[in-house]
């Protein structure tokens, strides 16, 4: 189509037209496949939402965490609250209670009271349920994470579950601390970061040990 006798005005929005087409074919179609076939091809694990399965059935994400708790008396009640399972591996407090559509944290700063007040009751929670000191409970297992998705504890929490996991599944604590220390992730490239464990992952492990 030959454009130069068009007005200017009529010339600018066509050759704008023209770019507009280009650029939706380049980075709406043609770059989304491509990085799509990358990923497909050399990690499809994690393109594919590093998915867990069990008997070929998904059952979690290692990326999201999620609460181990005891069926609700009353399913029905949304006010009734979670009941750890000592049977599993529990992971940190989360602001939203895992649920992936209220990601975030509680805002609540270091000094604040209500904090506090929370972080103590915690303590006192977990050092029950877990059968120890209070003074040993690790701090990430009374804090909730920034997103509350976070999945990963620290190992010193995850071997503080050890007895407990042990005992409600009678299983031998040298075989579950094995387990714990399996799963032990290390720093990324070495140095950023902290050691930690997967819950998701861990408890996966668990029920296949089973």
């Amino acid at each position: 189509m030959r454009t130069h006798h068009l007005p200017p005005l009529l010339r600018q929005h066509l050759a704008a037209l023209r770019m507009l087409l280009v650029f939706t074919v380049l980075t709406g179609i043609a770059y989304p496949l491509l990085v799509t076939g990358i990923a497909q091809a050399a990690f499809p694990h994690q393109a594919n939402g590093s998915l867990l399965t069990t008997d070929g059935k998904p059952v979690a994400s290692s990326l999201i965490g999620q609460n181990f708790a005891l069926p609700k008396k009353n399913p029905g009640d949304p006010k009734e609250e979670l009941r750890p399972d000592p049977r599993w591996f529990q992971p940190r407090p989360s602001a939203g209670g895992y649920d992936p559509l209220a990601s975030g944290a509680s805002n609540l700063g270091p000094n604040n009271p209500d904090l506090l007040t929370a972080v103590r009751e915690r303590r006192a929670i977990v050092a029950a349920f877990d059968g120890v000191s209070p003074a040993s409970v690790p701090a990430d297992a009374v804090t909730a994470s920034g997103s509350g998705l976070d999945p990963a504890v620290s190992p010193a929490y995850a071997y503080e579950q050890v007895h407990r996991v042990a005992k409600a599944r009678r299983l031998s604590p040298i075989k579950v601390k094995k387990l714990v220390a399996d799963h032990v992730q290390g720093r990324v490239l070495g140095f950023l970061g902290q050691e930690n464990v997967n819950i998701v992952e861990l408890n996966h492990g668990l029920a296949q040990l089973m």
